[in-house]
């Protein structure tokens, strides 16, 4: 068994990513995930790498486009309302097909909102989070272990797809401590013929871009870019089913949502309720086949989040609306309990709504 280390969440986002090959972060702290660029401050110049902390989020996301086009792993992160202001860069990036990870540790919102844990970003994520029609690979971890691994597979994925990833945790999976082995499989990163990386006058320029002023040209390229989607949504999908397979009650939760289930599910079923739980792993691609397996039995669905409803529209077109599904939420900072879980699960089990 390997040797494990205690560290918080965001620490172990920053050390897999430097396992992973990356050597340039470009970021500007926000709490709650400033200790992913204060652990890059510090190991980056001990390896030879670059760590720069811009003078704006906006600065930082064009960094890494320029990064990105050289062909490099290259990383970002910030919190809520720093996403926002990459927005813009995130959407060149998609524009351009250009590999990147970016990281989102979740506050509180609209606005500067509060600094405590939310999932309020899943829309932001899962729908693009600038202008433009596109998508990033988003990955929602629900343990420290997993903050490492996903931020691995994270920077695996942007290679194959010429896309952005994105770890999308809460502010709990950012500073919560647990142990974590780093011996991480890495493969090695594929070769990119297309990056800018001087020619020595052997080949013909590359030109990375994401403007297309022919429209004929603009809409081949998103046909093409959406056909590379639909291979992703096929191959790519993500997730953990517990307790599902003689499940009539399921509940659909992420990140630290899905660690309060778990103990919900399992003090159901200890009351004699079949409850189970389908954890999403890739928010997008949502995971539709254990909502297609769990239609065969499942009777009614729960879907918990530290936001005011914003996944359970997913689990909704992903099971045809055959089912009743319901929120349990909290937000504004606050956790559901185990016990309000619970409560919604005993609810569905009795008829409720």
């Amino acid at each position: 068994m390997s040797e494990k280390v205690l560290m918080k969440g965001n620490e172990a986002i920053a050390e897999a990513a430097i396992l992973a090959g990356c050597r340039h972060y470009f970021g500007y702290p926000i709490t709650p995930q400033t200790e992913v660029a204060a652990y890059m401050a510090k190991k980056m110049p001990k390896i030879g790498g670059t760590f720069l902390q811009a003078e704006s989020e906006i600065a930082a996301i064009n960094m890494v486009y320029g990064v990105a086009s050289a062909g490099l792993r290259v990383m970002t992160s910030s919190s809520s309302p720093g996403i926002s202001l990459k927005g813009e860069g995130l959407s060149y990036l998609a524009g351009a097909d250009l590999p990147a990870l970016v990281v989102n540790v979740q506050r509180g919102g609209p606005g500067l909102g509060g600094i405590q844990p939310s999932q309020s970003d899943y829309f932001q994520a899962t729908r693009g989070g600038g202008h433009g029609d596109y998508h990033m690979i988003v990955l929602a971890p629900a343990s420290v272990q997993e903050m490492a691994e996903l931020t691995v597979k994270g920077f695996e994925l942007a290679d194959t797809y010429r896309m952005t990833s994105m770890i999308l945790a809460d502010g709990t999976m950012g500073q919560m401590m647990e142990p974590v082995a780093l011996d991480l499989e890495v493969k090695p990163m594929p070769a990119k013929p297309w990056a800018t990386t001087g020619t020595g006058m052997k080949r013909p320029h590359n030109i990375v871009n994401s403007l297309f002023l022919q429209p004929e040209e603009l809409e081949k390229t998103n046909f093409e870019r959406y056909a590379r989607y639909k291979t992703i949504e096929e191959n790519e999908a993500r997730y953990e089913e517990y307790r599902m397979e003689d499940a009539e009650i399921a509940v659909v939760a992420f990140g630290i949502a899905a660690r309060v289930s778990k103990n919900a599910v399992d003090e159901a079923r200890r009351q004699g309720i079949k409850a189970g739980l389908i954890r999403p792993i890739t928010l997008w691609p949502f995971p539709k086949a254990p909502f297609a397996k769990a239609l065969t039995h499942v009777k009614s669905m729960i879907s918990v989040e530290l936001s005011m409803g914003q996944m359970i529209e997913d689990v909704k077109l992903a099971t045809d609306c055959r089912v009743p599904v319901t929120l349990c939420n909290r937000v504004g900072g606050m956790i559901p309990s185990p016990d309000l879980v619970l409560d919604a699960i005993l609810k569905q089990a009795k008829g409720g709504n």
